[in-house]
Parts: structure tokens; sequence; C-alpha cells
């Protein structure tokens, strides 16, 4: 079994108040937690504490990261996340600088990360529709995935050295939810990208 932290990074507003991000979230943590893995969750709206953050991110051998995407990228409190507790893991905890070495200075930037074990899974709600990836004829994405748009978060989960799984995304949330199918193909890509994914041994002591 894993050990595995979701982080709800939903930003309320009043036009957006973060039901169907929270709904999502403890569907995972209900699916995950019936299968016997251990869970740690982390949410935005709470106060953290950055050394207890950073411990999570150790202890976890896969990190959920449940958001919806605001402007092209995360939510705002979770930049400001990412600014304090990942820039705090700088120290040796998340990665070993920039991964450049005297020797080397203009080789291998961001190859530092000492979070190789460890996997990531961006689980995300848009209120664009499906059909605005992935074909170059819509206006706004001119053919680029999901993936892509969310480059940014994959390169900083990649400077920690962790590797992806599989991207969820539930579209159109806002105009034209369907919720319930979403619902059914969450749990379903949660049962293939997470069930053999076991706890090292060094992590399970971390546990107890």
């Amino acid at each position: 079994m894993s050990n595995i932290l979701i982080i709800n990074a939903h930003e309320y507003y009043p036009f957006s108040e973060g039901r169907l991000n929270q709904t999502l979230a403890d569907k995972a943590a209900q699916i995950l937690s019936a299968k016997g893995h251990a869970l740690k969750t982390t949410t935005m709206r709470d106060d953290y504490d950055i050394a207890a953050e950073l411990e999570k991110h150790r202890w976890a051998n896969v990190i959920i990261l449940q958001m919806p995407v605001n402007w092209m990228g995360v939510p705002w409190s979770f930049k400001k996340y990412m600014d304090v507790v990942y820039t705090a893991g700088m120290d040796g905890t998340l990665c070993k600088g920039d991964g450049r070495s005297h020797d080397g200075p203009t080789k291998q930037y961001g190859a530092g990360g000492t979070l190789t074990e460890t996997k990531y899974m961006l689980s995300l709600t848009f209120n664009a529709p499906k059909d605005a990836f992935g074909d170059t004829g819509q206006y706004l994405f001119q053919g680029k995935s999901v993936d892509d748009l969310l480059f940014p978060m994959h390169m900083n989960f990649r400077f920690f050295g962790m590797q992806p799984l599989e991207t969820f995304a539930c579209h159109d949330v806002m105009k034209k939810p369907d919720i319930d199918n979403d619902l059914t193909r969450f749990e379903a890509h949660l049962n293939k990208h997470l069930s053999g994914v076991d706890r090292d041994e060094q992590k399970v002591q971390r546990a107890l």
C-alpha cells in the first residue's frame, strides 16, 4: 500500500465555491483509504505549517494535486504555498539546490531533486470544454493538450525528482457539468493508476 498526500488547492470565490474539487478530494480519500492506503491531506483554506508540509512530501509515495485551473494556471493561494513551502524545501529536504555543479554550471539545471521515488498526479477542473484541447482549429489552445498547458506545474514537480502519473481532468464544469460521469471516470482513473504503488521500507518507517 502507499502513503498518499492529497492537496486541495481550490481558492474560494462566490461564483466558484469549490464543491466539485472538495468532492473529488473526498472521493479520492474514501476510495484510497478503503484500499488500505495511508492518507494525509492539505487544504489551502486551512492554516499550514511549513515544516509539517515538507514532512508530508517526504512521507508520501504519491501526491495528488486537486485543483481548478484558474487563468491557465494554479490558484493564487497554491502559488503562495509553493513559494513558501517549496522554497523552504530547497535546503535539501526536497532538492539539493538546482542540480548544477561548479564543474558544470550550465548543465542539468533542475536535476537536484531528492523525491525520486515519489509519484504525483494532477487532478484538474476546467471551465473549458474537452474539445478546446488537441484541435488546431480551436482558437485558444491551438492544438495544445491539457498537459501542455500545465507544463510549468509538471516542471515544478520534476524539479524535486518526482515522476508523473496520468493527469485527470473534468471539463466544462460551470456551463455543462457532467458530475456523475466525472466521478465514475475519477474512480476508474484512481483504480488504474494507484493500485500498484507501494510504500518502500523507509517511508513506512516515517509513517510510524
